[in-house]
C-alpha cells in the first residue's frame, strides 16, 4: 500500500491505463475488463484491475495535471512494478486539418510546465514516447482501419488561457494538439526506464472552437482505449 494507492502489491498489474477521470476509469473497466475488482478508492481516484484477453491489466485514475499524474505514475512504478504505462485522456487541437473525434499518438511532449527545468537546471529535457509501444500503436491502428496522427503534443499547466490565441506559436511549430499530463508521464518513464504511451482522443478544437459532442464521445474514447490495450 502506497500513500495514494491503497491496493497491495500483487492486486495492480504490470500494464495500467492512466485516464484522470475517475469515472472514465470505471467506465474502462465496465466496458473493456473481465472480472474487474476495484482496488483504490482514496481520493476518489479509481483504480481497477481485471483481465483483458486472458492478460492481467489494470486502469488508474490521475486526475488532471502534470503534478497529479506523476504521484499516480511514480507510486504505480515504484511502489507496485508497473512497466507499461499508456495515457488514455482528451485533447484540444491546435491545426485546423484535426479534427474532434480524431486519435493522436504524442510522439514527443513540450510543454510550458517548469518541473523538467527544476531538474535540469533550467535546460530543456525533451521527454519522448517508448518506441516499441509507440509501433504497436502504430500498427494495430493501421490493421483495424483507425484514422490517427502521430507528432509533438503540449502538455500545458493552464486550462483557462488568458489569451485564446496562445496556441498559434505552438501550431505553428507543428505541435498537434494540447494535454495535460504527457510530458509528465513520459519524463517520470524515462527516469525509471518503463514504456509510456499516451493515446488522445480531440474533444475539441482551439482553432476552430468545436466540440464533440457528449453522445459522440462514447464510441471515440472506445477507438483510444482500443488502440491502448492493442498496443500492449
Amino acid at each position: 500500500m502506497s500513500v495514494h494507492i491503497q491496493a497491495k502489491k500483487d492486486e495492480i498489474a504490470e500494464n495500467v491505463l492512466l485516464p484522470g477521470d475517475p469515472l472514465r476509469a470505471k467506465w474502462i473497466a465496465e466496458n473493456f475488463f473481465e472480472n474487474a475488482v476495484c482496488y483504490n478508492e482514496v481520493r476518489g481516484m479509481l483504480g481497477f484491475t481485471g483481465t483483458y484477453k486472458g492478460e492481467k491489466i489494470s486502469v488508474q485514475a490521475t486526475g488532471m495535471g502534470i503534478p497529479s499524474a506523476l504521484i499516480y505514475c511514480t507510486e504505480l512504478i515504484t511502489e507496485y512494478g508497473a512497466k507499461k504505462l499508456i495515457r488514455v485522456g482528451s485533447a484540444g487541437s491546435y491545426q485546423k486539418d484535426l479534427k474532434v473525434n480524431e486519435v493522436v499518438l504524442a510522439m514527443a511532449a513540450s510543454s510550458n510546465s517548469g518541473f523538467n527545468k527544476a531538474k535540469f537546471q533550467h535546460a530543456d529535457f525533451a521527454p519522448t514516447v517508448d518506441f516499441e509501444l509507440f509501433m504497436n500503436a502504430v500498427k494495430f491502428a493501421k490493421n483495424n482501419g483507425i484514422k490517427f496522427r502521430a507528432g509533438n503534443v503540449l502538455s500545458s499547466d493552464v486550462f483557462y488561457e488568458e489569451n485564446d490565441m496562445t496556441y498559434e506559436k505552438w501550431a505553428e511549430y507543428g505541435v498537434l494538439c494540447v494535454e495535460m499530463e504527457t510530458a509528465g508521464l513520459y519524463s517520470v518513464a524515462a527516469k525509471h526506464k518503463v514504456q509510456a504511451l499516451s493515446v488522445l482522443t480531440v474533444s475539441d478544437s482551439l482553432v476552430t472552437g468545436e466540440h464533440l459532442p457528449a453522445k459522440d464521445r462514447e464510441q471515440s474514447f472506445s477507438r483510444m482505449v482500443e488502440i491502448a490495450l492493442g498496443s500492449i
